[in-house]
């Protein structure tokens, strides 16, 4: 049996996937990253191989993405995490046309042909107020759990857009809301709305139509779903586990090139 393993090495967690030559995911695993790239790398492939009941010598290939994936020495092949994501949303949503990637250091709109190849791309080009490390550091202030930043977004009735492009003065916004009396929920749909615009803003720049992947982090907050579908005016596919998604498609390009090398004559 072929199994490889796709390791994403983000800014906040590093997720892994193994995967068969059928394509069936075999077992998960996330760690959150900590400065010793190898290590956690190494250490979210092992929780991985263990829910797949398998061990490290089982494994023929593995390929790494994600912003540390180059310091993951014992990869065959690193690879973009823009390309990872397009080729794991197109997997699971196989009518994709574009990728929305929010992770907590970036958000990327992607653009991609059939079969998942990337065709444009864009990046946010502004500071951490136009990616999740900024729902980070709002809900820390607001004093509420980043798992309870989704459902209370939910629940505002008037929310309160943040307008500033810069993490410092958006952070200000916050303290001029909390002043004011603007309640929690308020203020969390007013950032989802937010980081929503500037997604659109990204998208219409690569060419924005049906249908819509969100993948990475943010997508498991349900008040950022939400707030994006009310904004780009489209159904979004929401994968069951977005921000596994890059390692995922990691792990599909690392097992095509596994196949490839396995049928080359010796």
């Amino acid at each position: 049996m072929l199994l490889v393993a796709g390791i994403d090495v983000g800014s906040r967690l590093t997720k892994a996937v193994i995967l068969d030559e059928a394509r069936r995911v075999l077992g998960k695993g996330a760690v959150r990253t900590r400065p010793d790239f190898p290590g956690v790398a190494r250490e979210t492939r092992d929780l991985a191989l263990a829910e797949a009941g398998c061990s490290q010598g089982d494994l023929a290939y593995t390929a790494t993405t994600g912003f540390g994936r180059y310091n993951v020495l014992f990869r065959n092949i690193q690879i973009t995490d823009i390309t990872c994501g397009a080729r794991g949303a197109v997997f699971l949503f196989p009518h994709t046309t574009c990728v929305l990637d929010v992770g907590s250091q970036s958000t990327r709109a992607i653009r991609v042909r059939e079969g998942g190849k990337v065709k444009e791309f864009r990046t946010n080009d502004k500071c951490a107020a136009g990616a999740g490390g900024f729902i980070e550091r709002a809900a820390r202030y607001l004093e509420v759990r980043l798992d309870e930043v989704g459902p209370l977004s939910l629940e505002a009735d008037a929310p309160q857009p943040i307008s500033s492009v810069c993490a410092v003065l958006a952070e200000s916004e916050i303290i001029n809301h909390v002043t004011a009396g603007v309640s929690v929920e308020n203020i969390l749909r007013g950032i989802h709305l937010s980081l929503a615009n500037r997604a659109l803003a990204l998208l219409k720049r690569v060419g924005l139509e049906p249908e819509l992947t969100f993948i990475g982090g943010v997508a498991r907050q349900a008040g950022m779903v939400r707030a994006l579908e009310e904004t780009v005016g489209i159904p979004v596919n929401i994968p069951a586990e977005p921000d596994l998604v890059g390692a995922l498609g990691a792990a599909l390009l690392g097992l095509s090139r596994a196949e490839k090398l396995c049928a080359a004559p010796a």
